[in-house]
């Protein structure tokens, strides 16, 4: 049986992870370049995703960032998200001032994802089978490619959750229609919006919007300081908002005290699964780190040589194999890899429907 293990809390205030959402044109960019200029601040990074703002917005008065070269692809994208928060991790380490990461939009984050779940479900076979009878249909992907998605979302979400350094986040937010039970808008009632992932508002420290008809609004904290009382107290209008003064006054951050969260992903791999705790015994215990470890490097070597068996396959009983073989890598890689045997085996179908040029010799 485990023995109880438990700390003391510490009290301390988390380093910030503010998303920052609103309508077109309403200023998140700018808020996210203005609070660059704050000289309690070491260096900022920005992440353009998708909106082209950062060259640009480097003009307003004392704004000072480096903007983060990728692709345009998620393995760039979560490659340079590592890399900045590692740099993060050395400035804290070092007692320098806080580095600052300004991702732009989480709005085209999720949009990639979803654009990816939906290539996948038209590269099925069953979405490859409907797109043959209808080249226009609709192929909506199925569960599995979602939580595909949502997995490769919650590997760049984590690591902003536990960034040593403070975080921007922007999204666009609307006005949308309410939806009753039965399928149809509400007449009379509308809803805001944010775009982007359904747990953006959950992850976020802070959540602020912006408008370009009202003044800036405090939707909602984590914070034992900003004196919001959720349920009690209305949203909070902010005239003179500025992210300095919501990081450094509201939520009171010192960069001498704050401290990463203290937040443990849970591990849903099949190897980090444990028996019930009535159930171990010495011969059954839960696995160690050791364990886990050596389930990852096996589970890396198999990727590796399932990946180069793809290169060379050239038949649908070596690709097949292969796919079933891909039943053992753990989630996402398991997604991944049966995406890349399917574009194969569709490639291997194009190939065998096309005329070859003697036959269309012949044919003349």
């Amino acid at each position: 049986m485990s023995k109880l293990k438990t700390r003391k809390p510490t009290g301390a205030v988390p380093w910030p992870l503010i998303l920052v959402e609103g309508g077109e044109k309403a200023g998140k960019s700018w808020a996210a370049a203005e609070f660059t200029a704050d000289d309690r601040l070491g260096q900022s990074y920005w992440l353009d995703l998708g909106e082209g703002a950062a060259d640009e917005y480097a003009a307003i008065e004392g704004a000072d960032y480096l903007v983060i070269e990728h692709d345009g692809t998620y393995r760039s994208i979560l490659e340079q998200v590592q890399a900045v928060h590692a740099e993060a991790k050395r400035s804290n380490d070092a007692g320098e001032k806080p580095v600052v990461l300004v991702v732009d939009s989480m709005t085209n984050e999720w949009d990639q994802l979803k654009d990816w779940a939906t290539e996948r479900a038209r590269e099925s076979k069953r979405g490859r089978k409907e797109l043959a009878a209808d080249p226009n249909a609709e192929v909506k992907p199925a569960g599995n490619l979602w939580n595909d998605s949502n997995a490769r979302h919650y590997r760049i979400m984590n690591l902003l959750m536990q960034f040593p350094g403070i975080v921007i986040m922007t999204a666009r937010g609307k006005e949308v229609a309410v939806i009753g039970s039965d399928g149809n808008p509400v007449a009379g009632q509308r809803d805001w919006k944010v775009e982007g992932h359904k747990n953006l508002g959950y992850d976020s420290s802070a959540w602020v919007r912006l408008s370009r008809t009202d003044v800036p609004q405090i939707v909602g904290v984590r914070s034992v300081h900003a004196g919001i009382r959720p349920g009690v107290d209305k949203v909070r209008k902010a005239p003179n908002f500025t992210l300095s003064w919501l990081i450094f006054d509201v939520l009171k951050c010192d960069p001498a005290t704050a401290k990463v969260r203290d937040l443990r992903p849970l591990d849903a791999t099949p190897e980090a699964v444990a028996a019930a705790p009535e159930h171990y015994d010495d011969e059954h215990t839960p696995p160690s780190v050791a364990d886990r470890a050596r389930a990852q490097v096996a589970a890396q070597t198999l990727e590796t040589r399932l990946r180069a068996e793809l290169s060379t396959a050239n038949s649908r009983d070596e690709l097949t194999r292969i796919w079933k073989a891909a039943g053992d890598l753990p989630d996402p890689k398991c997604g991944e890899l049966r995406a890349d045997v399917e574009r194969t085996v569709a490639d291997i179908e194009r190939n065998d429907a096309a005329p070859t040029e003697s036959a269309e010799a012949d044919a003349a």
